[in-house]
């Protein structure tokens, strides 16, 4: 089952899991007459129950976007799209007797907080800067890990910007590109954690289909570049100007307000413990990971 399966990562997952075999059932707000979907309302407390028959593994992936300002009442519900659901998720699960194999979690790598360092964070690190995205991030995990109780193993991926192509956080960054607008934004020093779709995807996949994987994983890059330097290499890949002025912070806080947070700051996370456990990406460096989309 997955939940978020209309989002950016949940289109391709559903796809490619069907097409390696996977019996995939989404859950919806409002039936579109799609194979294997469900109706849930997280506000009513209702999953069709047929959702759950034969049920192996759920990939939680639902969540309200994080682009959107963050007013107080939307706050609210960027923790509680996240958390409620799980925990209803959970209810079901037990109600109805179901035992998993898996319960795997979308998370952020937000999760140390959202500040600029050089240093490397790994697993092992604890949250650094108790922000409101470390806050969002720390109960995703905490609502996740209430599936112990019902499931052989549990697998949060901390998850950077996904770059696709047409779609998500990449596309504003290549138009503004394009109209040779692009320069860096703020300090241009802050570290960006990216990752190619295709490989977040597949990072998915691994973990559905590794019968020993659990616990928490950064899905990031190999490769985590500054701000600026993201910046420089969309503009070589387009064959584009460089402006050699910064965007200034100020500029995008009164455009964003807090949500500029994660455009201004940022950690430098490792993807080291994923590749022990043997997960291969096929974009570990950004150029190429940007020829392939833009």
């Amino acid at each position: 089952m997955i939940t978020g399966a209309t989002g950016l990562i949940g289109k391709s997952l559903t796809k490619t899991l069907r097409e390696k075999g996977h019996t995939v059932k989404t859950l919806t707000r409002k039936l579109s007459g799609q194979k294997d979907q469900y109706l849930w309302n997280i506000q009513e407390k209702y999953i069709d129950e047929k959702a759950f028959e034969n049920l192996d593994a759920i990939i939680h992936l639902a969540g309200a976007p994080i682009s959107k300002k963050w007013t107080d009442s939307y706050k609210k519900e960027l923790l509680e799209s996240r958390t409620k659901s799980a925990e209803l998720l959970l209810q079901y699960c037990k109600k109805l007797n179901i035992n998993l194999k898996a319960f795997i979690s979308a998370s952020g790598v937000n999760y140390y907080g959202t500040f600029t360092s050089d240093e490397i964070l790994d697993e092992n690190s604890s949250i650094i800067q108790k922000d409101f995205l470390a806050e969002v991030c720390e109960k995703w995990e905490a609502a996740a890990d209430q599936f112990e109780e019902i499931a052989h193993r549990v697998v949060c991926l901390r998850t950077g910007l996904v770059l696709a192509k047409n779609d998500g956080g990449l596309a504003p960054m290549v138009k503004a590109v394009d109209l040779n607008l692009g320069s860096a934004m703020g300090s241009g020093k802050q570290w960006m954690n990216w990752i190619h779709l295709e490989d977040i995807v597949n990072m998915y996949l691994f973990a559905t289909e590794n019968p020993n994987l659990h616990g928490k994983f950064n899905a990031v890059a190999d490769e985590v570049v500054t701000n600026e330097s993201f910046m420089k290499t969309i503009t070589k890949v387009r064959g584009k100007f460089f402006l050699p002025f910064n965007v200034p912070a100020f500029m995008l806080r009164a455009m964003f307000g807090e949500m500029s947070s994660i455009i201004l700051e940022g950690t430098r996370a490792s993807n080291e413990k994923i590749k022990t456990e043997g997960f291969q990406s096929k974009y570990p460096k950004l150029q190429p990971a940007l020829e392939s989309l833009v």
